[in-house]
């Protein structure tokens, strides 16, 4: 009962009581809500206190930044709670093998995150932060608030109490394991039809498929892509399979619930849970560095992510003062590295670039790219494509004209059939060494 009560406060907070007229009011809130959520955290986590000594704590943009290595290096000291990091990867490893995610950790919900980058990570929520989480995500993302009735088809890698947390007398929530076949499903899909589908792109594609086959029935009210980079060609298949006019994201990671699509289609940072500090690589493209003053568990301050967010030049026509996003662009270590043509110095080249080589050659939807060395990359495409001459010279031709524009040496192109493995994130451009 008391979680229910819960997760009805958060919704009507981040429904109707925090309604910002300008950024000024925002700012004044996150900066109110930041310095209480710092005073319990350095009395309470060993290593914020450790860390901020000697640091005032009015200044946040002073304060160390920490990242996925720092955290889970100091898990057991950053934690508020003291849950062992060994205890929770136990758990988090056990209940992936066995397909059951109930079970808790010092009534602790525990999850495990590889990430894209395979590096595990642990993400830890109290019943209270489940319960605020899942107001926050009803108040955002339901299209006709809370009262109402809604079937939610989610299909991820893995269930969770966090997710189970969501269910109500108006919730219906139906979790499909992405380690089953997506053919296994359609029988229950269509016989659960869903209003409201989540999933990562890779399964809505493959959902959408299946929709053009007439296999599926199915055509929600929602359809919201997850946990995976959304490419624009995939999104403009899932927009015609399903006869959608906007596919809506929720940007959610370990580190928290950072954004969602309004329902103009553009993607706005949280900033009534988040403060996101931009840390420019170019112009328009920023690595987030987030604070989230909700999460007491496992607090995340002056985090700095590995994502790659492009600006969004415009303002959004819905009229929200919240961040707004132009794309989330990929991972910043799948930026392809190459030598100048000149030089010993690096070219860095990022994802968008790499895409458009693939869709300016072809009609290619379906497609990876892999830099596998500082000169050689990898081309995955499907069989009928491979075997087209003349689909690999255009690409080819492509990648040559970007070295050349670039100015960087490029002088192997190798072509290999498309593979992804089951349950693993869907990177369509990824860089596998290191310099």
């Amino acid at each position: 009962m008391l979680e229910k009560i819960l997760i009805l406060k958060s919704y009507i907070k981040y429904k109707y009581l925090l309604k910002f007229k300008d950024r000024q009011k925002l700012e004044k809130y996150q900066n109110k809500r930041i310095m209480q959520h710092l005073r319990y955290v350095v009395g309470k986590s060993e290593f914020y206190k450790n860390l901020y000594k000697g640091y005032n704590l009015e200044e946040l943009n002073k304060m160390p930044i920490i990242n996925k290595q720092i955290m889970m290096d100091n898990f057991n000291e950053l934690n508020t709670l003291g849950v062992n990091k060994e205890k929770a990867f136990e758990l988090a490893i056990s209940s992936e093998k066995s397909r059951e995610f109930q079970e808790k950790l010092k009534g602790i919900t525990v999850g495990l995150s590889s990430g894209t980058s395979g590096h595990r990570g642990l993400f830890l929520a109290s019943d209270a932060e489940k319960s605020v989480w899942a107001g926050a995500m009803f108040a955002k993302m339901l299209p006709k608030g809370i009262s109402s009735k809604y079937k939610i088809a989610f299909f991820m890698r893995a269930d969770s109490n966090l997710y189970q947390s969501v269910k109500s007398k108006n919730i219906e929530f139906n979790f499909f394991d992405m380690m089953i076949k997506i053919d296994d499903y359609i029988d229950r899909l269509n016989e659960f039809m869903p209003d409201i589908l989540i999933a990562p792109p890779q399964v809505l594609i493959k959902l959408s498929d299946l929709r053009t086959s007439g296999l599926l029935k199915v055509i929600p009210e929602k359809i919201i892509s997850v946990a995976e980079v959304l490419e624009k060609t995939d999104e403009e298949k899932i927009k015609k399979a399903f006869k959608k006019e906007i596919i809506h994201q929720v940007y959610q990671c370990t580190e928290g619930f950072l954004a969602y699509t309004c329902e103009c289609g553009t993607l706005h940072i949280n900033e009534d849970i988040v403060k996101i500090e931009k840390e420019y690589i170019d112009k328009n493209r920023f690595i987030p560095i987030i604070t989230d003053f909700t999460r007491k568990t496992q607090p995340i301050i002056r985090y700095r992510l590995n994502d790659i967010l492009v600006d969004k030049q415009e303002k959004c026509m819905c009229g929200s003062v919240y961040m707004a996003i132009d794309k989330i662009e990929g991972r910043e270590d799948d930026s392809f590295i190459f030598k100048n043509e000149d030089s010993d110095e690096f070219v860095t080249v990022y994802p968008d670039f790499i895409r458009r080589c693939i869709l300016y050659a072809s009609d290619i939807t379906e497609y990876r790219v892999i830099q596998l060395a500082v000169n050689k990359i990898e081309i995955q495409i499907n069989e009928v494509e491979k075997a087209d001459e003349s689909v690999k010279i255009n690409i080819k031709n492509e990648f040559y004209k970007l070295s050349k524009m670039m100015n960087f040496e490029l002088s192997q192109i190798n072509f290999e059939s498309i593979r992804v493995e089951s349950g693993k994130k869907l990177r369509r451009v990824e860089r596998k060494f290191k310099i």
